[in-house]
């Protein structure tokens, strides 16, 4: 098995995939300082754990509608070629 741009992208489809099937609730919830309600002063740069809960929330709610014909393609394609 090669590793081309096929791969790389079902790499980043499964990844996104992985990130938008989180839950808030259930899972990122009880991490120690992932609570997404930390609030911020004026001029003070928010940590390294609050940008990447910010990223997992921006993921989700941009990627998931079009997640869904890309995984549709993904599993035509793996079907029809193998």
């Amino acid at each position: 098995m090669a590793f081309g741009i096929y791969s790389l992208l079902e790499a980043i489809v499964l990844c996104l995939n992985a990130v938008c099937v989180l839950n808030e609730e259930r899972f990122l919830s009880k991490l120690p300082g992932w609570g997404g309600s930390h609030v911020h002063g004026f001029g003070e740069e928010p940590g390294v754990k609050t940008q990447i809960f910010h990223l997992i929330r921006s993921i989700k709610t941009v990627m998931k509608y079009p997640l869904i014909p890309l995984n549709i393609f993904i599993i035509i394609f793996k079907l029809i070629f193998g």
